[in-house]
């Protein structure tokens, strides 16, 4: 199960990976940069887009392209081969504050998307941030569906959609959460520790759920991806040879490769580190295909 390298991306944060079964390809971000990237397994060539805000997360759009969570809000992205980017503003989202971006997120799988925020000085230990969901029609600014985290990420959906999970990342609550999730209305309810990462090694950053119904969480400062069973407990953790594993997402043409990104420290000294790379490991398990984002044409 070692890492394999597969981009040498150097990204700051990234973030997002999503895998695109027609094109053998994989898609993600590096959020500061507001950089969408794109890795073809067939040739291994990289292609860069860059969008005009910071860029946090994506899943495909039914109607083509991206919907992205990005600073202020959603966008739909239209990358192009010459590589332009075209960014059609979606609603906004009411942050508590000026100084916010969003962070993780994801489409369920009835294809709604949700997205957590943060503020972007981590230092501040502010619980200001939200989660936020996103479906076609909806004008914004877009009010919080849940609130008071500090970095919300793992989001994730069981196969059967009936379960949403959550983390807290930041160092003063490394906590995963379960919640029902009503699949007709897209409500979360039922709140309940899932995981206390506190526990484990690594804070819980980006997750994906395999077609078992386990949860993949990045541990972030631990260079490990540790994967629990539905009851939460912890069945077997995966090494990376970066420090800072962001999100995972499962892709290749059998569902069977698990993508890594990473991030790279601006204070990184070793110019030779591996951090902000891509990653692929062969996690024995097969994953589930990212829902679209339904759009007025889906």
């Amino acid at each position: 199960m070692q890492a394999e390298l597969i981009v040498d991306a150097r990204n700051a944060v990234g973030e997002s990976p999503v895998w695109v079964a027609e094109e053998q390809a994989l898609y993600w971000v590096d959020i500061a940069a507001g950089g969408l990237q794109r890795w073809s397994a067939h040739s291994g060539h990289v292609d860069t887009w860059t969008a005009p805000q910071m860029l946090a997360c994506i899943a495909r759009h039914s109607d083509g392209g991206w919907v992205a969570g990005m600073q202020s809000g959603f966008f739909h992205l239209h990358p192009h081969n010459d590589g332009s980017l075209d960014s059609e503003p979606l609603p906004s989202v009411a942050h508590a504050r000026p100084d916010m971006r969003l962070n993780d997120g994801r489409c369920d799988r009835q294809g709604r998307f949700w997205a957590g925020s943060m503020v972007l000085d981590m230092g501040a230990n502010a619980a200001d941030g939200a989660l936020y969901r996103y479906q076609a029609g909806q004008a914004g600014p877009l009010a919080a569906q849940l609130q008071g985290f500090i970095v919300p990420n793992g989001l994730a959906f069981s196969p059967d959609g009936q379960t949403m999970y959550l983390s807290d990342s930041h160092p003063l609550v490394q906590k995963i959460w379960a919640f029902d999730y009503d699949t007709d209305s897209g409500t979360p309810s039922n709140r309940r520790l899932f995981v206390d990462m506190q526990r484990f090694l690594g804070r819980p950053d980006g997750a994906a759920v395999d077609a078992e119904g386990c949860y993949w969480i990045c541990a972030n400062d631990a260079g490990l991806i540790h994967r629990f069973t539905p009851d939460g407990r912890l069945d077997r953790s995966l090494t990376v040879p970066v420090k800072k594993p962001s999100m995972c997402a499962f892709g290749g043409s059998r569902l069977d490769t698990l993508f890594v990104t990473s991030i790279r420290p601006g204070n990184e000294p070793d110019p030779q580190s591996l951090a902000g790379g891509v990653f692929a490991l062969n996690p024995g398990v097969t994953g589930l295909a990212e829902p679209l984002f339904k759009g007025l044409a889906g």
